[in-house]
This record gives C-alpha cells, structure tokens and sequence, in this order.
C-alpha cells in the first residue's frame, strides 16, 4: 500500500510534464511546416513552456514528487532506449574522437577557473563547483563533488544557477551559430556535447539543431559524463590535504582521510545505454522496434526538459549576486571558444572529416 502511494504521488507531477511535451511537440512540428524548416525542437519548446509555468505559478509540494522523477529518472531512462537505435562501433568512435577536445575543455575549466575564482575573490569551493559543472556534467557533477569538498549549501546554490543560466543561453544562441558556422550535424554535436553543461541542456541543444546532431552530442556527453568519476576522487584528495594542513596548523594530531564512493557517483544509466546499443549491434532489436524506442525516447526528453523549466526559477537564480555568474560566463565562454578551437584544429590536421 505504502508502495503504491508513493507511485501515485508521482502522478501529478509527470502528468503535468507530459502534458507539456504534447504542447511542445504539436508546437515544433506547426513551426516546421509553417516555416519550411527546422528552427526550434520541442525540448527547448517545453522547457520555456515550463519556466513561463513557474514565473505565473511556482509548483506547489503536490507537483515536486514528479517533476523531480521526471527530470532525472525519467531523462535517464529515455537515454538508455536511446542506446536502442546506436550500434556499440559508432558509440565507441564517436566517444574516441571527442576525448581530445574533452581533455582541453576539462583544463580550461579548472585551470581558467581556479585564477577567475581568485580573481573575482570567490572561495575555492564555489569556485570549484562552477568550474566542475561548466566543464562535466552540470548539477550531478556539482552534486557529486560538494559532499566530498564539504561545501556549504551556498557554495551549490551559487554553483548551480551560474551553470544553468548560461545553459539557457547555450540552448538558445548554439544552433543559430552552428548554422551561421556551417556545421555540419556531426560537427555541432561534437561542439555541444563537449561545450554545453548539462546532459538535459546537450539534449535540448543538440536536437534543436538536427535529430543526427541530438544523437551525436548525446553520445559525446556520455563519454564527458564519465570524467566525473576521476574529478571526485582528486577533489577529495584535495579537500583532505587542506584539511591535514589546517589541523597541523592547529595543533591536531585527528587522522584525516578521504571517503569516496564509486558506487554513489559512477552513472550507472551509461551502462544501460551501452547495453542496448550492443543487443542492437547483435540483431536482437528489430529496425521497428528500434525506430519505436527512439521515438519514445526523444519524447521522454522533451518531457523532461518540461519538468525543468517548471522546477527553474529565476528569483531564486538571482540571489545568487553578480560574482559567481561572472564566474560561469566566463568559464563557459572559454569553453565554448576551446572546444571549437580544438574541433577546428583536428579537421586542419585531418583527424575529424566533417566540417562542411
């Protein structure tokens, strides 16, 4: 009984976000036909349908059950039937050919990031934060990381609206310069999903461009996604080295050492969509089924992107001041110029073959 109840207190909240997703898809296609071409997907559509939501009336306690199940569980979930429509080879390529453009955007953000935090006289926890969710995953990266840095929960909230609103701009102002760049899909998505925070905004961004850009940077977010793992253990090295040498200052002989669980921060949803793309590989999934799954994936995103915005609010993002936004446009707007950079020097050296 007490199971079925806490199921049913999930109605509310994925109901109003599916909801959303049947506006925003209606919506998208009537723009596509009236325009003649792709403009915007119904991701982007719903999220803003969703923050419109929010600004008249803030979801009361009855919706947060299902909003939050939505805007995590279920953008998992539509991830791995994602895997559905993918063979296991072009995963794996695409994830090879972004690990460069990865490994400089990754210094960027902690490099960049730990001289604009001083700059800015932002302590190193927040500054850190912002650092991890521009350059990894966004709100799970920030998540994973605060507990082992023992950062207060203004040092997340700081953290989690410098990243988003300038997520909100990348999903807006990306595909416009992609295709004032002439990107080609495969190009764009290996743009956004290496210069886009979060793995909700990749999604958005990628399939407003194309429905093969959404592919494409999703996979590339993936492989990005992993690098949360190596982040949190040497933050938690970190985080105890300044602790010993506080205590040695102190006088403390208190053993202090670092407590990281893999099984806690390991994003096991990867798994999954591994795993469906290798039953695809070997034949098991009919081209139907497949083509089936991908549609129910994709609409899974829009409804998840729904139950985001409805959970965005800009008062909030607002009391985070001016200093830690300046923090995340920066950082964000250097990660955005290197990894195109990178991108565009591996087409000169012929390492990447599809620039138009």
């Amino acid at each position: 009984m007490t199971h079925m109840k806490s199921w049913g207190s999930l109605v509310p909240g994925v109901g109003l976000s599916l909801l959303i997703a049947i506006l925003a898809t209606l919506l998208a296609d009537l723009l596509d036909r009236l325009l003649g071409t792709h403009l915007i997907g119904a991701a982007v559509i719903a999220m803003f349908i969703g923050m419109g939501v929010n600004a008249v009336r803030k979801p009361g306690a009855r919706l947060t059950p299902g909003l939050k199940f939505t805007s995590k569980k279920l953008l998992k979930f539509a991830i791995i039937l994602l895997g559905a429509s993918l063979s296991i080879g072009v995963i794996l390529d695409v994830g090879r050919m972004s690990l460069l453009v990865m490994v400089f955007t990754l210094l960027t953000c902690f490099g960049g990031g730990y001289f604009c935090g001083k700059a800015l006289g932002l302590n190193w926890k927040t500054s850190s934060l912002i650092s991890a969710g521009t350059g990894i995953c966004g709100g799970s990266a920030i998540a994973a990381i605060a507990p082992t840095i023992d950062a207060t929960d203004t040092d997340v909230a700081f953290a989690m609206s410098a990243t988003f609103l300038f997520d909100m701009a990348m999903i807006l102002l990306f595909p416009i310069l992609g295709r004032m760049m002439g990107l080609t899909d495969e190009a764009f998505g290996l743009w956004a999903g290496t210069a886009v925070n979060d793995t909700s905004s990749v999604v958005a961004t990628g399939y407003a461009f194309s429905e093969a850009a959404g592919d494409f940077a999703t996979m590339v977010k993936l492989t990005r996604t992993l690098s949360i793992i190596p982040t949190v253990i040497v933050f938690a090295l970190i985080s105890v080295r300044l602790k010993r040498r506080e205590a040695l200052a102190s006088g403390s002989t208190q053993e202090i050492r670092a407590h990281v669980s893999i099984a806690n921060i390991f994003p096991w949803f990867i798994l999954g969509f591994l795993g469906m793309a290798c039953v695809k590989s070997l034949g098991l999934i009919p081209d139907g089924v497949s083509s089936a799954m991908k549609d129910v994936s994709k609409f899974l995103m829009v409804a998840a992107l729904a139950a985001i915005g409805l959970n965005t609010s800009f008062s909030t993002m607002r009391k985070s001041g001016a200093r830690p936004m300046l923090h995340g446009f920066i950082i964000s707007a250097l990660v955005v110029i290197v990894a195109l950079a990178v991108e565009y020097v591996m087409h000169l050296m012929g390492w990447l073959t599809f620039f138009a």
